[in-house]
C-alpha cells in the first residue's frame, strides 16, 4: 500500500519520473506538532491576538473624526475587499502548511524572504507594544489608593503651574486680565497644567527634553516592565496547550468589563451628547481621501495583517478545520468589538465634556492620550474613582496581555519551525520563550528612561507602521496568486474544508486587495511627515535615520532574499524560477491529499450544509 500511496501521490505533489521527491521522516522520538485541544482555544487564541488596544483607543477616535457613522461605508467595504481575504489567506496558508510565519513560505521557497519580514515586524511589535502594558499595570498599582494620585496637585512631581478645575467659561464671559480665581488670573489659567498631564509626564515619564537626553531609568516603571515580561513568559512557554486556555479569561474579560463600562457610561450626565458625536453622520467627509485612508489602515493594523502570528495559530489547526467560516466569524467579532467600545469611549467623555463645560472635541483623544490622560480625568469625576481607574486599568492590562503572548507565540513558532527534528531537545521551547522575552527586555530598558517615550515613539511610526504592514500584505498576495496561483491555492482550499470557497477570495487575492494595498502604501509615502513628540518635539535627523532603518530592515527582506536566491541558483532565469518557486512539500501533504479527489466537482458544494461535505480520504501511507 505504500508503494501505491506514493505513486498515487506523485503527480500533485510535483515528482518527477519515477524518483519521487524527498521527503523529511519524522525523526524517532520527536514530537509531532502541537494542535489545539479543542477548536474553541484557536477561535479564542484569534480573538485574544486580534483584538487588542487599537480596538478601544483608536477606531472610536477615527469614527468620530472621519464623519461619525459614514466611516463604517468606507470601513466595512475595506475589510471586504482587503481585510478579510488577507485575513483568511494567512490562516488558510498556515493550516494548509503547518508551519510558522517562515516555513510556510516553503510554498513559494523563493519568496521566503516574508516569513523573514514578518518576523522583524513581530519581534519589534513585541518589543515596544509591551510598553503601554508596563504603563497600564504602573496605573492599576497606583489606582488602589483612597485619593487618586492623578487627582491633586499637592504631590512632590506637580509644578506651580497644575490647576486641578479650570475655569476657561467664567474666563471668557470677564474680562481676560483683571478676573481671579483663587490665586491666579485668567492669563495664568489659559496656561495652567493639569494634574493628569503632570502625573504622566513628570512622574510615568519623567521626560527629558529630548531624544538625545536618555536621562536615568525609571525604576517603578521598570519592576512593572518586569512583571508584565514574567506574565508574558508563563503564559507563552508551554505551547498552545497553556496559551489555548489562557485565552479564555485574557479574551472574554474585557468584554465583561466593557459591558460595565457601558451601563455606567450610559447613566452618567453628558453621554447621550458624547454617544451622538460618535455616530452622527457627515456624508461630506465620504469625498476625503483620508477618511479611506484612515479607514484601509485601521482595518490592516486591528486585524493584525503582516504579522505572521496569524499563520502560527493556523498552523495548529487540524488539516480538516473549517478555516473559512472561522475567518468571517473572526473578522465580524473584531470590527463588532471596535464599534461597540466606541459607545463606551464617547459615553465616558460626553460625560467628562458636560463635567468641564467644553465641547466634546476639546476632550476627544486618541492613543495613549486617552488612556492615560482623557479616561484617567473621567474617573476622578466618578463617584468612587479607585474602582473604576482599577477597573479600566485592568481591562486594558487584559486586552493587551493576550495580543502581546499571542504574538511571541508567533514569533517563536517560526523560529522552531527552522530547526527540524533533528534538532530536537528537551525543554527546546521554553528556553527559546526565555531567549526572546530576555532579549526585548533589554531593548525595552531604553523605553523606561527619562526618553523613554521618545524611543517608544520612534518604533510605533516606523517599525511596525501601516507603510511596513501594507507592504508585507501586497507580496502575500502577489506570491499566493500570481507565483503559486490563485486556482491552485483554492484547490488546496477545497481538499482542506471539503467545498471551494466563494470565487470572491480569488478576485481579491489576484487584483483588488493588492490595488488597495499599493494605493494606500503610496499615499502614506507620497504623504509622509516627519515625526513629532505633542506636535512640538521634532526628532533629529539621526533619529529619523534610526526609524527609517527600522522599517526597512523588514521591507527589504523580501527584494533582496529574491536576488540572492536567483543569484546563488544555476542555469537560465526560467530554470532558475521554476526550481525556486516549486513547493517543498511536508509529510502531512502526503498523508491527507489524496491526488485522485475531483477538486472541480467541489464548486457546487456550499458550506451551509454538512452532508455536501467532500470526505477526504487519507492516503495508505
Amino acid at each position: 500500500s505504500h508503494r501505491i500511496a506514493r505513486r498515487r501521490t506523485k503527480d500533485h505533489l510535483g515528482v518527477q519520473g519515477n524518483r519521487p521527491e524527498r521527503i523529511k521522516k519524522p525523526v524517532p522520538g520527536y514530537p509531532e506538532r502541537e494542535q489545539w485541544t479543542r477548536q474553541m482555544d484557536f477561535i479564542m487564541s484569534c480573538v485574544g491576538f486580534a483584538v487588542g488596544l487599537g480596538n478601544v483607543w483608536r477606531f472610536p477616535y477615527l469614527c468620530y473624526k472621519n464623519g461619525g457613522g459614514v466611516f463604517l461605508i468606507p470601513y466595512l467595504i475595506i475589510g471586504v475587499v482587503g481585510g478579510i481575504p488577507i485575513f483568511f489567506l494567512e490562516i488558510a496558508l498556515g493550516q494548509f502548511m503547518k508551519a510558522g510565519s517562515i516555513n510556510v513560505w516553503n510554498i513559494a521557497p523563493l519568496f521566503k524572504g516574508l516569513g523573514y519580514a514578518s518576523m522583524v515586524i513581530v519581534f519589534f511589535c513585541n518589543t515596544y507594544y509591551i510598553m503601554v502594558l508596563a504603563w497600564a499595570f504602573y496605573y492599576f498599582i497606583k489606582s488602589f489608593n483612597a485619593t487618586l494620585p492623578w487627582s491633586t496637585c499637592d504631590n512632590p512631581w506637580n509644578t506651580p503651574s497644575c490647576i486641578e478645575i479650570f475655569h476657561h467659561e467664567d474666563c471668557l464671559n470677564g474680562t481676560i486680565g483683571n478676573t481671579t480665581y483663587g490665586n491666579m488670573t485668567c492669563e495664568e489659567l489659559a496656561d495652567g497644567r493639569s494634574p493628569i498631564i503632570e502625573f504622566w509626564e513628570n512622574k510615568v515619564l519623567n521626560i527629558s527634553q529630548g531624544l538625545d537626553y536618555p536621562g536615568s531609568i525609571n525604576w517603578e516603571l521598570l519592576l512593572c516592565l518586569a512583571a508584565v515580561w514574567v506574565m508574558v513568559y508563563f503564559c507563552v512557554w508551554k505551547g498552545v496547550k497553556s496559551t489555548g486556555k489562557i485565552v479564555y479569561f485574557t479574551a472574554t474579560f474585557p468584554y465583561v468589563v466593557l459591558i460595565i463600562l457601558l451601563v455606567r457610561g450610559v447613566t452618567l450626565p453628558g453621554a447621550y451628547d458624547g454617544i451622538m458625536y460618535y455616530i452622527k453622520p457627515d456624508w461630506s467627509k465620504l469625498g476625503e481621501a483620508q477618511v479611506w485612508i484612515d479607514a484601509g489602515t485601521q482595518i490592516f493594523f486591528s486585524y493584525a495583517i503582516g504579522l505572521g502570528a496569524l499563520t502560527a495559530l493556523g498552523s495548529y489547526n487540524r488539516f480538516n478545520n473549517d478555516c473559512y467560516k472561522d475567518a468571517f466569524m473572526l473578522a465580524l467579532i473584531n470590527s463588532g468589538t471596535s464599534f461597540f467600545a466606541g459607545f463606551v469611549v464617547f459615553a465616558i467623555l460626553g460625560f467628562m465634556a458636560n463635567e468641564q463645560g467644553v465641547d466634546i472635541s476639546q476632550v476627544a483623544e486618541t492613543g495613549p492620550g486617552l488612556a492615560f490622560i482623557a479616561y484617567p480625568k473621567a474617573v476622578t469625576l466618578m463617584p468612587m474613582p479607585p474602582v473604576w481607574a482599577a477597573l479600566f486599568f485592568f481591562m486594558l492590562l487584559v486586552l493587551g496581555l493576550d495580543s502581546q503572548f499571542v504574538g511571541v507565540e508567533g514569533f517563536v513558532t517560526g523560529i522552531l519551525d527552522l530547526f527540524p527534528g533533528k534538532y530536537y531537545m528537551r525543554y527546546k521551547r521554553e528556553i527559546s520563550v526565555a531567549i526572546c522575552c530576555l532579549m526585548c527586555f533589554i531593548i525595552d530598558l531604553s523605553m523606561v528612561t527619562q526618553g523613554g517615550m521618545y524611543v517608544f515613539q520612534l518604533f510605533d511610526y516606523y517599525s511596525a507602521s501601516g507603510m511596513t504592514l501594507l507592504w508585507q500584505a501586497f507580496w502575500e498576495c502577489i506570491v499566493v496568486s500570481w507565483v503559486y496561483g490563485a486556482d491552485r491555492f483554492m484547490d488546496d482550499i477545497a481538499r482542506m474544508i471539503g467545498y471551494r470557497p466563494f470565487p470572491w477570495m480569488k478576485w481579491c487575492w489576484s487584483f483588488i486587495t493588492p490595488c488597495v494595498c499599493m494605493g494606500i502604501f503610496l499615499f502614506h509615502l507620497f504623504n509622509y511627515k516627519p515625526l513629532t513628540y505633542n506636535n512640538t518635539y521634532v526628532y533629529p535627523w539621526w533619529g529619523e535615520v534610526i526609524g527609517w532603518c527600522m522599517a526597512l530592515m523588514s521591507m527589504l527582506c523580501i527584494p533582496v532574499s529574491v536576488l540572492y536566491k536567483l543569484c546563488r541558483a544555476t542555469g537560465t532565469f526560467k530554470e532558475r524560477w521554476e526550481k525556486l518557486t516549486k513547493p517543498q512539500w511536508g509529510p502531512h501533504h502526503l498523508e491527507y491529499m489524496a491526488p485522485d479527489t475531483d477538486i472541480k466537482s467541489l464548486a457546487s458544494l456550499s458550506a451551509s450544509t454538512e452532508d455536501n461535505k467532500v470526505i477526504i480520504f487519507e492516503s495508505g501511507m
